[in-house]
């Protein structure tokens, strides 16, 4: 099979197109003919070599999330035939024609959803979904999105929008901020030299993508009992932060990562997904949203293209 290689850590220079073994699946899993691909931030680290990829996925091949067909089948599946069009997470290998997966942590794809949009759908939905159950946001709360226009962002508008939550977002433009309004963002604010504090409602519930000072803005403007779930650090990991605050909101603060979960807890996240996210996008409710669509082969550009900054909504590969 044809895969993306990393090479050495380093630039997007390192990313090569190269021949490798077709994997096998186990008793459990199956083989997935890859036709899509998204990038996510944890490649861009993987592939400087800050972020290693777990033990049990493919250390120099990146790509967390899947869209694709059923190609083999291991011993004692139940779930899937050959045939089958399906997507879900990946501890990495993604960037390549086919994987290995459980059976269990892939969901089918709804008709009439394209292989490129049901790849721009699981890491970016079930990392949001994930996010706001952890923060148990309810009906009618205001939820806070910062980084709206990213991956995560845009979902977390819609699922937001969909629990009948009120919801604001900032991201680094008004070109962004506009183009999540179409979405459902009910407030938007560009955020100048990282403060937005004063300009939005009080939110219940932050869903923060981006880390850094944005912490101390959190605090400033998260209601009382307010949620806080930390999900990206875009902007860096350290921060000073006004501790009394959170004494004095009684503010809970949780950080969540999906790619180092252990795999069952992976699995009960997509068995989520599949339950309540799944329909939503069959219906229309919520959908993808996509910014470019490279080959495979260009994975180098798209690389460069995430690390500008400059995208709205996710960055998929086609294999």
């Amino acid at each position: 099979m044809r895969a993306i290689s990393i090479t050495k850590p380093g630039g997007p220079d390192t990313l090569v197109l190269v021949e490798k073994p077709t994997p096998e699946p186990a008793r459990g899993e199956v083989r997935v003919r890859i036709r899509a691909t998204a990038i996510n931030r944890a490649d861009l680290l993987q592939r400087m070599g800050t972020y290693p990829a777990p033990f049990d996925a493919p250390p120099d091949i990146p790509g967390l999330e899947i869209a694709g067909e059923v190609e083999a089948l291991g011993p004692d599946v139940q779930r899937w035939e050959v045939g089958d069009r399906v997507f879900g997470l990946v501890g990495g290998g993604g960037y390549a024609e086919a994987v290995t997966s459980h059976e269990r942590a892939l969901a089918k794809i709804p008709d009439g959803i394209s292989f490129e949009h049901a790849a721009a759908v699981p890491e970016a939905f079930i990392t949001a979904y994930d996010a706001m159950m952890q923060a148990n946001l309810r009906t009618g709360e205001v939820m806070l999105v910062n980084g709206c226009g990213s991956g995560v962002g845009t979902a977390a508008i819609q699922l937001g929008r969909a629990l009948g939550c009120t919801v604001v977002g900032t991201a680094r433009t008004a070109d962004k901020i506009s183009r999540c309004k179409a979405l459902g963002l009910d407030v938007g604010v560009v955020a100048e030299n990282g403060r937005f504090a004063d300009k939005i409602p009080a939110p219940a519930v932050i869903i923060e993508l981006i880390g850094g000072d944005y912490f101390a803005e959190d605090l400033r403007c998260i209601q009382l009992k307010g949620r806080i779930v930390i999900v990206g650090l875009l902007a860096g990991g350290k921060t000073e932060a006004d501790l009394g605050a959170i004494l004095r909101k009684r503010v809970q603060v949780t950080g969540t990562m999906l790619r180092a979960r252990p795999l069952e807890e992976k699995i009960a996240a997509m068995r989520v997904f599949e339950n309540q996210v799944v329909p939503l996008l069959a219906r229309g409710t919520i959908k993808p949203v996509i910014d470019r669509v490279f080959p495979l082969a260009k994975a180098g550009e798209a690389h460069e293209h995430m690390a500008s900054n400059q995208g709205f909504g996710k960055i998929v590969l086609t294999c």
